[in-house]
């Protein structure tokens, strides 16, 4: 890839937006007004509105290596807070993927670096779900499994932050964690639990 071609085919995009819709850049200047937070990874082959047929302005999207929702992260948190207070969203996904490295770098014994600490947040789900994967013999079923486990984890993350909490009582807002399978190109949705996982934390996690 030439960074030339990157500016030619941004003109010959503006020019097909152009086709379609002569106002579409007044449209989009006039700001912003997504349903959905929209939490992934970081990997080039998941772009996020392409996989779910949306286009600029539809969804407001983060992403990070392996879509980690992380409490100290101000990154995400900052995302999670502006998406949930001011845009208003009502749906909040976390998308993981088949396939992904920064799981898979979690899953060795290797010293990363700085990547270690990040790592770790993977770390721990497993060792949340040892049980679980420890019995699953298939080196392959097991790591898919675990990047679904992370998925469910990053979900209990959010579910834990005032923001959440206080959107769910007051509009409804809900969580939901995917799975893209980069082999068939297919959305899968893990039937997250929204209401139980909500239930089973407020003791310790509820904020006012």
């Amino acid at each position: 890839m030439k960074i030339e071609h990157v500016f030619k085919n941004n003109e010959n995009w503006i020019k097909d937006k152009l086709k379609v819709d002569a106002d579409f850049f007044n449209k989009m200047g006039k700001g912003q007004n997504p349903e959905m937070l929209y939490i992934g990874c970081s990997d080039s082959r998941v772009t996020a509105e392409e996989v779910m047929g949306l286009g600029p302005g539809e969804v407001f999207v983060h992403r990070n290596i392996a879509n980690m929702v992380i409490s100290v992260d101000l990154n995400v948190m900052s995302v999670v807070e502006y998406a949930i207070q001011h845009l208003k969203v009502n749906h909040v996904v976390v998308c993981g993927h088949y396939g992904c490295g920064g799981v898979m770098a979690a899953m060795q014994s290797a010293d990363l670096g700085l990547l270690n600490p990040w790592l770790r947040n993977i770390r721990d789900v497993y060792r949340l779900h040892k049980k679980e994967l420890d019995a699953i013999a298939d080196e392959h079923k097991r790591y898919e499994r675990l990047i679904e486990l992370n998925v469910q984890e990053q979900c209990v993350n959010l579910i834990k932050t005032a923001a959440v909490q206080k959107a769910y009582r007051e509009r409804n807002l809900k969580v939901y964690g995917w799975v893209f399978d980069i082999h068939s190109g297919e959305l899968i949705d893990l039937k997250i639990d929204f209401e139980k996982i909500l239930s089973n934390i407020m003791e310790i996690y509820h904020l006012d």
